[in-house]
């Protein structure tokens, strides 16, 4: 909308804060067709397929968009809820196979039920109040899973970094952004600690693995975005279970992590194996580097013209210090994390389970609504 990419079309109003790239838009692209506010807009390809949004402003729309005019004889709100109450049927109605596909002739030729235009509006108006308060209580959730998770990571960011026994006399550090610690704690350089490992697939037929800010080291096979996919992976970097890999590129945003498995690695990442058994808690470990000030140490060192371009190499990660207790210690702290962390992930996967609920109802009560079969006045 607005010619912005089709994965910006959400179901639901498309408002003003769009005026300012339209206009932009019918400036330097004056071919462009111009919609008025009213109109309908179905999204036809790709993962937006099915999307639509109701135009509150005059705007453009790109070749992946499908727009129906405002008429007399229809409140556009009501077709709106209609494409909403129908969506999963006109999207099965698609063909094509990576990339699903519906066309303008499928949807010019659909047909619906459609009663007198007061009905129309009573309807709209009955959905526009209750789907308000659907989307006020998700949002309330939603917000409450929020809250859930940060207080999750504050708790791991906590006993990482001082320990369980908020009683512990804590010292100074020496290192300037770890701070203070528990007195009993060690900080050690990380070259002292770590080898830097740089072995090689010989057929590159191991696990593909992948490291993200998000999920660690995670397979490969197990994300479910687009990404590119070599044809030949011998000579990628092997590591083993417990090892540390960085993805150098995005390691200033947290792209770390202690694999569970042994598998290949790009070669440009960084893989690290601890000197000696038992240094580290394979998840302590990976909890701590992850935490903010370790991160905040990544983006002041790494190297880079901006952002996006920074790398943070084996060296800079040697020339680290990193404070830690024991490794009993360690234990204790992940075995007190997960059975917190235990309590947090039912209450987050029961609101998540309320927030679906919520969609279902939504999504029922709109179809009921649209084919007549509740009463609304």
């Amino acid at each position: 909308i607005s010619w912005l990419q089709t994965g910006d079309l959400t179901d639901g109003i498309i408002n003003s804060t769009s005026k300012t790239i339209s206009e932009r838009a019918l400036k330097t692209h004056s071919t462009l067709k111009q919609y008025k506010a009213g109109s309908l807009v179905i999204a036809m390809y790709g993962a937006t397929i099915g999307k639509v949004g109701l135009l509150n402003i005059s705007t453009t729309t790109n070749q992946a968009c499908c727009v129906l005019e405002k008429t007399d004889s229809v409140d556009m709100r009501f077709a709106f809820y209609l494409f909403m109450g129908f969506k999963s049927n006109i999207v099965a109605m698609g063909y094509g196979g990576g990339q699903p596909n519906i066309s303008q002739d499928i949807i010019r030729n659909l047909r619906f039920p459609f009663p007198h235009k007061q009905l129309q509006t009573a309807i709209a108006n009955f959905l526009d109040e209750k789907t308000a308060k659907i989307d006020e209580t998700i949002a309330i959730k939603e917000q409450q899973i929020a809250l859930l998770n940060e207080r999750k990571q504050i708790l791991i960011q906590q006993v990482v970094t001082q320990g369980l026994d908020p009683t512990v006399p804590m010292k100074d550090s020496g290192v300037e952004w770890i701070g203070k610690i528990p007195e009993h704690w060690i900080v050690k350089r990380a070259k002292y600690l770590f080898n830097e490992i740089d072995e090689r697939s010989v057929n590159g037929d191991e696990e593909l693995l992948s490291v993200s800010h998000i999920t660690g080291v995670t397979p490969r096979s197990e994300k479910n975005v687009n990404m590119f996919m070599a044809e030949d992976y011998s000579g990628s970097k092997t590591c083993e279970k417990n090892d540390l890999v960085f993805n150098i590129m995005w390691a200033w945003m947290g792209a770390l992590g202690v694999s569970d498995r042994r598998g290949i690695v790009s070669p440009s990442y960084g893989v690290f194996r601890a000197k000696a058994e038992s240094t580290f808690n394979p998840i302590f470990l990976e909890y701590l580097l992850k935490s903010t000030n370790y991160i905040e140490h990544y983006n002041k060192v790494s190297t880079g013209l901006h952002s996006s371009r920074l790398r943070f190499y084996g060296h800079m990660f040697f020339d680290m210090e990193m404070g830690f207790p024991s490794f009993e210690e360690q234990n204790y702290i992940i075995e007190h994390v997960q059975k917190e962390s235990d309590v947090i992930d039912k209450a987050l996967s029961l609101q998540e389970q309320q927030i679906e609920a919520l969609k279902e109802y939504k999504t029922t009560l709109i179809n009921s609504a649209v084919t007549g079969k509740i009463k609304v006045v």
